[in-house]
């Protein structure tokens, strides 16, 4: 696995090396050995998958207690991935980074605990499975705003399938996400 960092050192993009022939491909999408080198040592307890359409914004998510690192890929289509930094005792604090992750391209984002993360479904269909580090704790899950201008997320909406609207197509919970400013974070 080629493992990289990011413009926020903690978030990390992972490559997985695949083998091909006339049968098809392989690769490994999970090796408990290359993410410990890497860093990335929680224990994973959960995988989730969902499924969304072309403009479909998830996030900006995050657990303020039982926090989740998520080990995130597409496993069909295209998406926009984005972590921000939500610890104020960080010097990155508000920060962000995004990378497109495709099923094609197999790449991996780790996003660990303290982060908030959320995707921009860009093909006409997407499925993402992700790894948590912890359970799902609804009591404790938090929405920051997509469009925060604080974070000015550079999401790529204009490239989304010319059939989705101009703005994403968001849950109610999402629509509701408070800006950075007046949201509860990590210490």
């Amino acid at each position: 696995m080629r493992i990289e960092s990011t413009r926020l050192p903690e978030v990390l993009l992972i490559e997985p090396v695949a083998y091909g022939d006339a049968r098809g491909m392989f690769f490994e999408s999970y090796n408990q050995r290359a993410m410990e080198a890497a860093g990335i040592g929680p224990q994973f307890v959960q995988d989730n998958h969902s499924a969304s359409q072309a403009g479909v914004l998830r996030g900006l998510h995050y657990q303020l207690e039982q926090a989740q690192g998520k080990l995130v890929r597409a496993v069909v289509g295209e998406v926009y991935d984005v972590a921000v930094d939500i610890r104020r005792s960080s010097p990155r604090f508000g920060q962000w980074t995004g990378h497109r992750l495709s099923a094609e391209r197999r790449t991996m984002m780790w996003v660990p605990p303290g982060f908030a993360h959320g995707f921009l479904v860009l093909s006409e269909r997407a499925e993402v499975l992700y790894k948590t580090t912890d359970y799902y704790g609804p009591k404790f899950e938090r929405s920051i705003a997509w469009n925060d201008p604080q974070l000015g997320i550079e999401w790529p909406l204009g490239e989304v399938h010319p059939s989705a609207t101009a703005l994403p197509v968001l849950s109610a919970r999402d629509q509701a996400g408070q800006p950075l400013g007046e949201a509860e974070t990590y210490p």
